[in-house]
């Protein structure tokens, strides 16, 4: 069902070593006179060809080392590409975008909507990029590279038994309370120990990427991130219009779902490891036993939907591009790396059984879909989307997937259970977005706080879109430190909200599929096929819904919500 792609420009048997074994493909296209409109295509078909090589053998150096942290050589690989062939191609990629837009023809070809998209983000980099940066760039990405090492190490032991932090997770759903204080505390005590690392971690980040954008002429980094990110649809202010909705809108509705839990839970105090645990008492949800059925039953779900997704998934387990169970000396998280030549991304997550788990796989899942769907379009840089699409992507899976929940879940009482948690949590995650990207607002304006100013404004912010009802009495120090576990603080700067708007156009395209299923999953699919090739605008009007984060959206969007958790 897939082609890999067929290279034209590059020897079929090429594998890169080293800078040196790469150099003389750049030197051919920086040394090419680009006299027609025809021979501009093609030289960017052969760029887009190099491009992918590389980016497929930088895509496994990190698979590898995040597969297993503790793999010393493939730890020592990436390393070498980051320092000895990544700085390389930095410089001399800006003497290519610097030829390309020379080229009298570009003025001729962007009026093709595909590539205008194309030459505005060249023009974004060519604007970002400063020479003296490479080696601090370099410098973030080894840095980066040490959270997952950091975090990979945490270990508690729960019950006699040794267990990931994801593991430990999946017992906090227990309804035996004081078993699952027992292990929020063991988990939290573990982070803390290294708090002052991952503080020194992130304030040297901070520095580093508060230097790259005085560098390039940008006042703070969270400016020049908004125009290397190409967020050419809204704005840092469109952000903070979009927390105040989030604020208005939704905080409220998490103060009366804390109210209803701390009411049908019996408590006199609702506390922080009171959150997973079922209100009623039930024991845990558990969809599947091992990641040989999460893997045959998510398949038999994609089968249902569309025959293609489930073929994405066969092909991916078959040419072993899934890794899904959790492991000490396996980095956290989880994530879809799409391989631009091969053509079939990988997933890489931490399974523990739980519907958490599920949920994150038809996320991935998701990503992988899109990533085979936009395997054949033109260029290498059409298939790299912003996160806003590629994330409707992942999150427009988790909800159209849940009519077909009974293969995990044959109990209809279990079923509805399951559909009605994710419904919840699809609203009341929204505040947790706004709140990571807040924070990274306020981080990235005020570069030079001190750590004692940082916890008082994380601490200000969490209180801003967290509900009032939780208690964190004794557990001050922890609250002060959360913003910690998340990932993309320091792999990712400015990453995160657009988890949020795309929730909200993955609410609408499940809402049309409540009216009509089929329909709703072509134009969904339609809009994934489009890749970068035009505005966010487009393929979310593409997808059947709207471009809008708006709090009068928001508002139609949660009441359709809480009407469909409501009936179950």
């Amino acid at each position: 069902m897939i082609q890999k792609y067929v290279r034209t420009f590059l020897p079929v048997d090429y594998a890169l070593t080293d800078w040196a074994s790469i150099e003389p493909f750049y030197n051919d296209l920086l040394a090419r006179v680009i006299a027609s409109l025809e021979a501009l295509k093609q030289f960017l078909a052969d760029w887009s060809e190099l491009e992918g090589v590389l980016e497929e053998h930088a895509g496994w150096c990190y698979i590898h080392t995040s597969c297993d942290t503790t793999d010393l050589a493939a730890k020592s690989r990436y390393e070498y590409y980051i320092t000895a062939i990544a700085p390389h191609v930095a410089a001399v990629t800006d003497q290519l975008h610097q030829k390309v837009l020379g080229v009298k023809e570009v003025n001729v070809l962007r009026k093709e909507a595909q590539y205008d998209i194309f030459f505005r983000k060249i023009e974004n980099q060519l604007r970002c990029y400063k020479e003296e940066n490479i080696p601090i760039q370099t410098e973030i990405q080894l840095n980066t590279s040490q959270f997952g090492v950091i975090s990979a190490a945490m270990m508690v032991e729960i019950a006699g038994k040794a267990c990931t932090l994801q593991q430990a997770a999946a017992h906090l759903e227990s309804t035996d309370r004081v078993f699952r204080k027992e292990v929020y505390d063991k988990v939290q005590q573990r982070r803390l120990q290294d708090k002052d690392a991952l503080n020194t971690l992130y304030s040297k980040l901070i520095q580093q990427r508060h230097q790259v954008a005085l560098n390039a002429g940008f006042k703070n980094f969270r400016d020049y991130a908004f125009v290397s990110m190409n967020r050419f649809d809204y704005t840092s202010e469109d952000c903070f219009t979009f927390h105040t909705a989030i604020k208005e809108e939704i905080v409220p509705l998490l103060n009366e779902l804390a109210e209803e839990r701390k009411k049908k839970l019996g408590l006199s105090i609702l506390q922080p490891f009171d959150h997973a645990v079922d209100i009623e008492g039930r024991k845990p949800l558990r969809p599947f036993k091992d990641v040989a059925e999460l893997v045959a039953k998510t398949i038999t779900v994609f089968e249902r939907l569309d025959p293609f997704l489930a073929d994405c998934l066969r092909t991916m387990e078959e040419m072993g591009h899934l890794d899904l169970a959790s492991r000490k000396g396996k980095a956290p998280g989880g994530y879809n790396y799409p391989l631009d030549e091969t053509g079939v991304p990988f997933i890489f997550m931490n399974a523990a059984s739980t519907v958490g788990d599920l949920l994150t796989m038809f996320h991935e899942g998701g990503h992988a879909v899109h990533a085979f769907l936009v395997h054949r379009l033109t260029l290498n840089a059409f298939k790299h989307c912003p996160s806003e699409i590629a994330e409707l992507a992942s999150m427009s899976m988790e909800l159209l997937t849940m009519p077909h929940w009974d293969v995990f879940f044959t109990d209809p009482e279990a079923l509805h259970r399951a559909q009605k948690d994710h419904l919840i949590h699809v609203v009341s995650c929204l505040p947790w977005m706004a709140t990571i990207d807040a924070f990274q607002h306020w981080v990235y304006e005020n570069p030079n706080h001190t750590l004692t100013e940082r916890a008082e404004n994380w601490n200000r912010i969490f209180n801003n879109f967290s509900d009032g009802i939780t208690d964190w009495t004794g557990y001050e120090e922890v609250k002060c430190h959360l913003w910690q576990k998340q990932l993309h603080l320091f792999e990712v700067p400015f990453y995160y909200i657009e988890y949020a708007i795309a929730q909200l156009g993955a609410i609408g395209v499940w809402k049309n599929a409540q009216e009509n299923p089929k329909q709703a999953l072509n134009h969904y699919l339609n809009a994934l096929k489009l890749g970068h090739t035009t505005s966010m605008r487009t393929v979310y009007e593409t997808a059947g819904v709207g471009f809008d984060f708006s709090r009068e959206h928001i508002r139609t969007l949660v009441q359709f919500v809480r009407k469909a958790w409501g009936a179950l």
